[in-house]
């Protein structure tokens, strides 16, 4: 893959196809220790999605469900 001269890429057209990337498809970069990370941007995300890592840390839900039973 080569960098274009204003920073642009073209994305293979097997991983076009295989991610469902098509024109008009928003994509995220993420700046990783070992490169960039491409991700499709989920524009319709679904309840999961919206909260998925609000709790932190593994253990969490657990404290959670106890306060909650009154224990």
């Amino acid at each position: 893959m080569k960098i274009m001269e204003r920073g642009q890429i073209t994305i293979p057209k097997k991983f076009r196809e295989r991610y469902g990337i098509r024109p008009g498809t928003e994509l995220e970069l993420f700046a990783r220790e070992e490169g960039i990370l491409i991700v499709k941007k989920d524009v319709n995300p679904g309840p999961f999605q919206e909260v998925f890592g609000i709790l932190g840390k593994a253990g969490d839900s657990d404290l959670i469900v106890e306060e909650m039973r009154g224990r």
